[in-house]
């Protein structure tokens, strides 16, 4: 193609008629799709370098690179391609629990529940017990993560096209489209992974804080139950026990505090509404990871997809969500160790040294937890698990499990991340309608028993 004199000297780019076409054009994803410095390696994949005059991708060449990797779905996230990759990383070896193991959780959860009227006003909210294989955690979770995860995803492909500027959004067409579908298929791959590694390790139904079953499914995992009780120095029916117990107090409450489950979605939710899409710096992640990659070698595509590639930094918003959503978690995880606590105080030995292990466990996170949390960007960890089972027994042993139990009959009663930091202090004068020192009551008792004392 002939330059036109009047344009200046020939500065490697095209300056022909097609000049302007990439709707890219001065945006941060401007090298990405045209081949240039940080682009994809030799132009876009397919074998095209460059892509189509003035930088625009072959489209049809591009479509076929991303069907290659995803199948068309609905919604922010393919949510089949995100559950086939967890249930693949679980595949081996995986037993399904044996009829035994069946009834073991079934009766052990009976008893846990007998064992907790006596430590709650919440009645039982068991309604069916299950025992799962790894892969059925994962399925039986989906519809709960599905709410969990969505509005992440949706912000986060959102967010790309957001963050164009107008003019460019305006001329983007298709690509759009395409570019907010590879997220997506991006994010479900990466959404399978830290599902299936979580599936590895979980306990039950509710080991994230937040019940992932139906309503009133309570649900443990034998395989994973076993692999934990390894070097507790405690039996395995102690652990599975505990494990049941905790798993029935988490159904009473969220069953009981209709209000609970939403609350901690609406949190979910504040966090995603809080992603704050950086062009230039997805732009660049971009350019780092695929530095090197060779798009015929999958080994090499599934790294990046495996790699946190949409990891982005917290917004202070998120930040202020993530804080309530931990603050809820933390008095969720705080009552159920408080309430399954008392349940064992004189019926298992081994109680002290479960509550510690489980406790570690919850407040730091596993190397699963920590996977998810970078690949999703979502932390479900109670890190003031302590403080709010202090908090909680406390209030227990002023008011009595009513007072305690009460707490939950509406959000704004709840404990605030200001009062984890005084546990003792929080309602410190609810037991009494005033506050009196020792010789004020004196005095008062004396007026009661001796009328007349009060004209000396």
């Amino acid at each position: 193609m002939t330059n036109n004199p009047s344009d200046g000297p020939d500065d490697g780019r095209d300056d022909g008629p097609d000049r302007g076409q990439n709707p890219f054009q001065g945006t941060p994803f401007e090298a990405f799709f045209s081949g240039g410095a940080g682009g994809f390696p030799g132009g876009l994949p397919g074998g095209f370098p460059g892509g189509l005059p003035g930088g625009m991708p072959d489209l049809n060449q591009l479509f076929g690179q991303i069907q290659a990797m995803m199948q068309p779905y609905d919604g922010p996230l393919n949510w089949d391609l995100a559950l086939d990759t967890a249930r693949k990383a679980v595949a081996q070896p995986d037993p399904s629990p044996t009829q035994r193991q069946k009834d073991a959780v079934a009766d052990t959860l009976r008893l846990a529940d007998h064992w907790l009227d006596e430590t709650t006003t919440f009645p039982s909210g068991v309604t069916s017990t299950a025992a799962w294989s790894r892969a059925e955690w994962v399925v039986g979770t989906a519809e709960v993560w599905k709410v969990l995860v969505e509005p992440v995803a949706l912000q986060s492909t959102q967010g790309i096209a957001d963050a164009l500027p107008p003019e460019a959004k305006a001329q983007a067409g298709p690509i759009l489209g395409i570019l907010g579908k590879a997220v997506g298929a991006m994010l479900a791959s990466q959404v399978g992974s830290g599902l299936g590694a979580l599936a590895g390790e979980v306990l039950s139904g509710s080991d994230v804080g937040v019940p992932l079953t139906r309503p009133g499914q309570a649900a443990l995992l034998p395989a994973n139950v076993a692999a934990f009780a390894e070097g507790l120095d405690v039996t395995e029916d102690d652990v599975l026990l505990y494990l049941a117990l905790r798993e029935a107090a988490h159904q009473r409450l969220f069953a009981h505090v209709p209000w609970l489950r939403e609350h901690v979605i609406a949190a979910v939710t504040d966090y995603a509404k809080g992603v704050e899409i950086n062009a230039e710096a997805i732009q660049s992640r971009i350019e780092e990871q695929m530095r090197g990659m060779d798009p015929t070698n999958p080994e090499s595509m599934q790294q990046l997809l495996e790699g946190g590639l949409f990891d982005l930094p917290r917004s202070p918003r998120q930040e202020a969500a993530l804080q309530r959503l931990e603050t809820v978690l933390a008095l969720v995880e705080g009552w159920v160790d408080e309430v399954v606590g008392q349940a064992t105080t004189e019926r298992m030995p081994a109680a002290a040294k479960m509550q510690e292990a489980v406790r570690r466990r919850r407040a730091a996170g596993g190397p699963a937890e920590q996977t998810f949390a970078t690949l999703v960007g979502l932390e479900l960890r109670p890190r003031r698990l302590r403080d709010a089972s202090t908090l909680w027994g406390s209030l227990r042993s002023r008011q009595g499990i009513e007072g305690r139990d009460g707490v939950w009959m509406h959000p704004d009663l709840l404990p605030s991340a200001a009062d984890l930091d005084d546990p003792l202090g929080f309602r410190e004068d609810a037991a009494a309608p005033e506050s009196l020192s020792e010789e004020d009551f004196d005095a008062e008792l004396r007026k009661l028993l001796d009328p007349g004392s009060s004209a000396e």
